[in-house]
């Protein structure tokens, strides 16, 4: 007997799966392509807040999931025996003028509030810190104690081996058995739009790359739009792009160049590291631009996860959870926001 059909295992399938059978369900994930074979296996893994100001439910909903991630990742590797690579490493950005350095120190003291002392917003001079931290025009950079990383395609793996040590099946095809949940990426968003005669999304596509060089212990930096983010396994993730026009989801080309160049400059010990992988994925990207959670607009009595943009992994723990209370309680605490009617 299956009680949920997740159809999708990356990482919102994933992380619905997992909340579902922590409470006892009989979970089957359904995914042709396996587990992380769109966008949630990639390699950056920036689990990154965002800033602390201007509240809304989005960022709370955010925030509360960053807090959980600590001791929801650690239970899904102790369940599994498989690491995901987290770690709450922290995050340092540099801050280019004399207005953004006094909007920062601004949102250093929104923090104090709207982080609830868990984490913290920190405005402080560059010269400080070790020559990992990005070269800033003021001399200044944040650091955020919030943020944190972990390599996608092992996170999925993590999940995938929690799910199979409670006897969840996670299989290319099969039957849609018990309450069902399309957790099926950016494909997923365009035939939606197609069912419903109008674009409730698209997919965005990303390029990155993997290099050697161990900073395992370091926070992740994001500079010039660029997320440098240093993994446990001693490699440095560098991405990425956004894509709305493309030909080949899965090529990469001048425009990652053009992404590794400005990590470089921004952080020179990059340069002489050796690119072990190049990548790219397409991101599944809701019209609301939030989460699309919530009942599934067009099949009856199925639910939808989906528009996990940039922030998937990040709001997964939360996600799963107001997603398990929905399907198997019928009780409903998503967001107005988060709702699929927002995207209609």
């Amino acid at each position: 007997m299956v009680d949920v059909t997740v159809m999708g295992a990356g990482a919102f399938g994933l992380s619905v799966a997992w909340a579902c059978a922590k409470r006892g369900a009989k979970v089957r994930v359904i995914d042709p392509g396996g587990v992380g074979a769109g966008s949630s296996g990639g390699l950056v893994g920036a689990l990154a807040p965002h800033t602390p100001e201007n509240w809304n439910v989005k960022k709370a909903f955010q925030f509360e999931s960053l807090i959980m991630a600590e001791g929801w990742w650690a239970e899904v590797e102790a369940t599994g025996g498989v690491s995901a690579g987290y770690g709450r490493t922290g995050r340092i950005q540099p801050v280019k003028d004399a207005r953004a350095l006094e909007l920062a120190k601004a949102r250093a003291e929104s923090a104090k509030e709207l982080w609830q002392g868990k984490a913290q917003w920190q405005v402080v001079e560059r010269d400080t810190l070790s020559d990992w931290a990005p070269e800033s025009p003021t001399g200044w950079v944040i650091h955020d104690t919030l943020s944190g990383r972990m390599f996608p395609r092992r996170a999925c793996a993590a999940l995938a081996a929690a799910l199979r040590s409670k006897d969840c099946e996670i299989v290319a095809e099969g039957p849609r058995v018990g309450k069902v949940v399309w957790a099926t990426g950016w494909q997923g968003l365009l035939y939606l739009s197609e069912d419903m005669g109008k674009p409730v999304g698209n997919g965005v596509k990303g390029q990155a790359a993997l290099l050697r060089l161990d900073q395992s212990s370091a926070p992740q930096l994001f500079a010039d739009a660029v997320h440098i983010v240093p993994h446990a396994d001693g490699t440095v993730a560098i991405g990425s792009t956004s894509e709305r026009e493309f030909d080949d989801p899965s090529s990469t080309d001048a425009q990652l160049d053009d992404v590794l160049a400005r990590a470089y400059a921004a952080v020179p010990v990059l340069k002489d590291a050796e690119v072990i992988e190049r990548w790219a994925g397409v991101r599944p990207r809701a019209k609301s631009r939030a989460p699309m959670l919530g009942k599934h607009p067009t099949k009856d009595g199925a639910f939808i996860a989906n528009g996990g943009f940039k922030i998937g992994f990040g709001m997964g723990p939360k996600a799963g959870e107001v997603m398990a209370d929905l399907v198997l309680e019928g009780r409903d605490e998503i967001p107005e926001a988060f709702r699929p009617e927002a995207s209609l």
